[in-house]
């Protein structure tokens, strides 16, 4: 086995199971520093125990590149290959079956942890057929949004790479802040020219409802907006923030007539929406779009937790734009936008 690809094999794993943010940042960082290094560097280095003496290697990736090397597969590896061999969560394989792509995923050009490149890689090594790159919009400045100029260079990089991935696409796009009157952060002829917009509030969550629920109409009626992210902006865990409080009926009654879809968030975290909500997003008639939100390559195996709780909630797998090929996702969006 190849060290750098053992390695990145366990970051994969360790961010599918939520590990620390630290221990997965050793073991990419082992596997760029054996990356930077010849085959035979390597095996020199294993041969002399040198391994530690090169910056960013520790004891613990050290002992995976060594057994890497001399042809086993490393221990630690194999048990967290045990570990993942159980479901994330019970239920939702039949609708993760017949899902095809994610329309909500982050590269370290915004917050998210790794380059577009290994996200794109690992969304192919899941089979995924298309995924959407959804970095955030300048307002988010805490997440290192980015600017119109910004954007547009990473639709040249987004270019490059589908033209050595094809079959699969990267499309672009943009998790775009809804701002505080309900008009997006970022100007109409850009977002024209993405293939997927995400919309989604990120500020002031605590407004009345009555503000939300105009500050969202005007959102997920925009011509621009094709998914609304994460409705309710919760946060379960250690790390616990409350729903927004909003008129759903209304709310996800404009997303059926406007044709924007209601994203059902597969982070841990999040779980978004609630599930009498995403039961009143059903009835509503309105799409919808099982999104894992990944902020790291192994994050994007999380779509699990939405299945699971779309199929409990009576889910139609024809109103889930994520089960749809990619031609019929970008005619949708395009027929949106003309009309």
């Amino acid at each position: 086995m190849d060290a750098g690809d053992a390695l990145r094999r366990i970051a994969f794993l360790l961010e599918r199971s939520q590990a620390a943010t630290y221990r997965v940042k050793a073991f990419r960082t082992a596997a760029d520093s054996v990356g930077a290094m010849d085959a035979s560097e390597v095996a020199e280095r294993v041969a002399q125990g040198s391994l530690e003496r090169v910056r960013g290697i520790g004891p613990k990736t050290a002992k995976v590149i060594r057994e890497a090397v001399e042809g086993a597969t490393p221990a630690y590896l194999e048990a967290l290959e045990e570990e993942a061999s159980a479901p994330l969560t019970r239920g939702g394989d039949t609708l993760l079956a017949a899902l095809r792509g994610d329309c909500h995923m982050h590269s370290d050009w915004s917050d998210g942890g790794s380059p577009i490149a290994e996200m794109g890689r690992t969304a192919i090594e899941l089979g995924h057929e298309w995924a959407v790159l959804t970095d955030h919009s300048p307002r988010l400045t805490v997440a290192n949004g980015l600017s119109t100029e910004r954007l547009l260079d990473q639709l040249s990089v987004v270019a490059e790479l589908n033209e050595r991935w094809a079959p699969f696409r990267l499309l672009t796009g943009i998790e775009c802040d809804i701002l505080d009157d309900g008009s997006l952060d970022q100007d109409p002829e850009v977002l024209e020219r993405l293939d997927v917009v995400v919309v989604s509030v990120h500020s002031k969550l605590r407004m009345d409802a009555a503000a939300m629920t105009r500050r969202m109409l005007a959102a997920v009626r925009n011509p621009h907006a094709d998914v609304l992210g994460h409705c309710t902006g919760r946060l379960l865990g250690g790390k616990k923030r409350p729903q927004s409080e909003f008129d759903a009926d209304r709310v996800f009654a404009a997303c059926a007539e406007a044709g924007t879809a209601v994203e059902i968030n597969c982070r841990p975290e999040r779980l978004d929406p609630p599930r009498d909500l995403l039961r009143q997003a059903v009835a509503s008639g309105a799409l919808l779009s099982i999104d894992t939100d990944a902020h790291a390559p192994g994050q994007l195996d999380w779509q699990l937790y939405g299945c699971a709780r779309a199929e409990e909630c009576g889910v139609p797998v024809e109103r889930v734009i994520t089960s749809w090929p990619v031609e019929r996702l970008l005619h949708w969006t395009t027929e949106k936008n003309i009309g």
